[in-house]
């Protein structure tokens, strides 16, 4: 049995995902590179993991989501930059039809940057490119990228798919408080789980996971309310079970939360507000 044994693991297997919505003749988004990211160990991964199949709609939804906002945010805000942090294997920078001139900049881990600057070889993207191999949890080398960016002045969309999960609530305080720190990053896009989608994730993917190598930390009670003490202000939500809804890809047996939600109507916002995806704006 395959297992996921690393965070940069799940870059794979989230892949496939890409890789599997991009081959439907009614694609939310068309990934042409996912599936040589993905690889054979993404594919395997998609058939160990228990119940990896079923949750393909979230991670599906997340990505369109969040391909939605960016635009949004170029076109309506002004913004002519995105810094992913943790930005494992997204191929946004090809995929995605932005401004020749807008600046991209990936950042994550050098092992799992390697691997897609090998799959990626000879593909070039739509915009400007810069890769930072750092870790991002040390704190003095994120600070330090996150200076030097800021000195172009160029307004900054943060994303962090995928990433704020598996941190721990005083990693996730003090790397708010850093970008807050930096004026050109104005916007900052994550998605957001809750205990309770937290406790099911833990039960649903235990046997397939190593729990002390890929552990799931973050799922604040309070929502985006954990973001303001450190100056971030929700300014979108995106809630996954309606956006499934709207955009056609719900999971099997979505009526059941729908229906629970009529009959106890202080179920129905506990069931919406289990995985969300966020813009914060500064506050």
């Amino acid at each position: 049995m395959t297992r996921i044994e690393h965070v940069s693991d799940t870059a794979l297997w989230v892949a496939t995902y890409r890789a599997m919505e991009s081959e439907r003749p009614d694609a939310l988004f068309r990934d042409p590179y996912a599936g040589q990211l993905a690889g054979e160990r993404g594919r395997a991964l998609l058939e160990s993991v228990p119940w990896a199949r079923q949750s393909a709609w979230a991670m599906i939804v997340r990505t369109a989501v969040m391909d939605e906002i960016i635009r949004q945010a170029i076109e309506r805000d002004g913004v002519t930059r995105v810094v992913n942090l943790a930005a494992g294997l997204d191929a946004r920078p090809w995929r995605m039809d932005l401004p020749a001139d807008f600046a991209w900049v990936d950042v994550d881990l050098p092992g799992i940057l390697d691997h897609k600057g090998v799959a990626m070889e000879g593909e070039r993207p739509a915009c400007r490119l810069e890769t930072v191999r750092i870790d991002l949890s040390d704190r003095e080398a994120r600070r330090a990228l996150f200076g030097r960016l800021a000195e172009d002045g160029r307004p900054t969309l943060v994303v962090s798919e995928g990433l704020l999960i598996y941190l721990e609530p005083a990693d996730v305080a003090g790397l708010a408080d850093d970008l807050r720190a930096v004026p050109t990053f104005r916007w900052w896009l994550i998605d957001l789980a809750s205990p309770r989608l937290v406790d099911m994730m833990r039960k649903r993917y235990g046997k397939g996971m190593d729990p002390g190598k890929v552990p799931f930390r973050f799922a604040p009670p309070e929502g985006t309310a954990f973001f303001a003490p450190h100056g971030w202000r929700e300014v979108e939500v995106r809630f996954n079970l309606e956006e499934a809804h709207r955009l056609g890809r719900e999971m099997k047996g979505a009526w059941i939360p729908r229906l629970i939600g009529r009959l106890f109507p202080r179920k129905a916002e506990e069931f919406r507000r289990m995985g969300m995806v966020v813009l914060l704006g500064r506050d």
